[in-house]
């Protein structure tokens, strides 16, 4: 992720859930979904949250799971900082850690149960770091742990792909130049990919099938399970 990207994350934390209030339900619904794909953690889970924002999926997920444990990792602090008011508020901080900076500066702890990276690894550009970032995340779980995935994807390049993108921009609710800006940084400083592709970058990241259980615009989501086995060999073959 980019530094002028996390800049503009700090720069809009205070309102950034005001600002997205229309795409609520849309996230909403995700997290239902969610919460079903998770139903084999066990009832004391850690989950690891990468990028994990003003908290929405964390808040979520631990209104419903009074024994899990969560670690949010996030780069910006002043949405750190939002996520942890909100979970002061809703009771749950002290079942929470939170890490301001990115995964790899996060100290060595037993593995996670599962994992989740919500509108994130969108923000890496570089395919090979799309995947070395998915890598990460998998050295972080125990064999077999989940990881759910959701990113905006979409093959620009075709006529349903543009046809999306005008839905998806009207759904928004953005100014004509606003829309003009987001078409100009979608594939560039936003890695909107066909998620054909992101099938083959959550492979080649170190996890297995991957399947897609919720698609709403833009907004495509996976979960699979932790394929590498860090320690050398694959966790299939155990």
């Amino acid at each position: 992720m980019q530094r002028d990207t996390i800049a503009m994350f700090d720069q809009h934390a205070a309102t950034y859930d005001q600002t997205w209030r229309a795409m609520a339900p849309l996230r909403d619904a995700m997290q239902l979904v969610l919460d079903n794909v998770f139903a084999p953690l066990p009832a004391d889970a850690h989950v690891l949250s990468v990028g994990a924002g003003t908290g929405a999926e964390i808040l979520y997920l631990a209104e419903r799971h009074p024994d899990w444990r969560f670690t949010a990792v996030e780069p910006s602090g002043p949405m750190l900082d939002v996520f942890r008011a909100k979970a002061e508020a809703q009771g749950i901080a002290s079942r929470c850690r939170f890490h301001e900076g990115f995964l790899d500066s996060l100290p060595e702890s037993a593995p996670f149960d599962a994992a989740t990276s919500i509108l994130v690894s969108q923000f890496v550009t570089d395919p090979a770091e799309r995947r070395a970032f998915f890598r990460e995340i998998a050295g972080r779980l125990r064999p077999g742990g989940y990881l759910a995935s959701a990113d905006l994807a979409c093959d620009m390049t075709s006529v349903a792909g543009s046809r999306l993108l005008e839905v998806w921009f009207e759904m928004m609710s953005v100014a004509p130049e606003a829309r003009e800006r987001a078409q100009g940084i979608y594939g560039s400083q936003v890695a909107v990919v066909p998620p054909v592709a992101m099938d083959d970058i959550l492979r080649e990241g170190g996890f297995d099938l991957p399947v897609r259980f919720f698609q709403t615009g833009l907004i495509h989501a996976w979960f699979a399970r932790q394929a590498l086995d860090v320690r050398g060999g694959d966790q299939n073959q155990r």
